[in-house]
């Protein structure tokens, strides 16, 4: 089974998280093994979903189940409305359990061909990301939140050395962020960040690449 992963026959809603993760692990291993190509996090958005799309159906088990797919689903944070990457809304009756999913992907090479630079933003975004889904979840745009990452640059997984303030916003493998607020400005510009809920990077390398996914840790 993919990143043994087993599939919660109680309720739609585990299924739902299950199944994510289940697609999760299906998409890192087919970019790991080169039959999926992603050059930026468009594409990566556009290939995951399909991942979804074909698997979401194997957790419908009765008449009164559906679950859908939507992309750039426009939902409020409390204070405006913003476009989640990957919106799924899984039914039972009438009842809806509705996960929010936002990607982030960096790739040494851009899709231009020349070297990226600007991982500090990149990390800081993650986290901005996180920020983003509990705000979702507080404001009843969601009912759980989950960050997809992946890279194929390694310092940021295995870095060998933590000097420069952009480890403020840790995402090398094992971290789990503070519960608090992270205000260290990057790209010369101020951040205000808060993290309500605890979160373990733990990626896995497939291939030339590194996948993570983030939920909150149960207390």
């Amino acid at each position: 089974m993919i990143n043994n992963i087993k599939i919660d026959k109680s309720h739609i809603y585990p299924r739902t998280i299950d199944i994510i993760k289940y697609a999760w692990g299906i998409f890192s291993k087919k970019v790991g093994g080169g039959m999926i190509q992603i050059n930026k996090e468009a594409s990566m958005q556009l290939h995951f979903a399909h991942v979804l799309q074909q698997v979401l159906s194997l957790i419908i088990f009765q008449d009164d189940e559906k679950i859908d797919i939507k992309l750039e689903t426009s939902i409020t944070d409390g204070q405006k409305r913003r476009e989640t990457d990957i919106f799924i809304v899984a039914c039972k009756g009438d009842e809806e359990f509705r996960v929010a999913i936002e990607l982030k992907c960096y790739k040494e090479i851009a899709s231009s061909g020349g070297k990226r630079g600007a991982g500090d933003i990149f990390m800081k975004d993650v986290y901005i990301d996180l920020h983003l889904l509990e705000r979702y979840c507080e404001n009843d745009g969601a009912d759980y939140g989950i960050g997809l990452v992946m890279t194929n640059y390694k310092n940021f997984v295995y870095p060998k050395k933590k000097g420069s303030k952009c480890w403020d916003y840790d995402i090398s493998d094992g971290t789990v962020p503070k519960i608090s607020n992270y205000n260290t400005p990057i790209g010369g510009k101020p951040v205000d960040i808060t993290l309500k809920n605890k979160y373990k990077f733990n990626w896995i390398a497939e291939g030339d690449y590194y996948f993570a996914l983030l939920e909150p840790l149960k207390q």
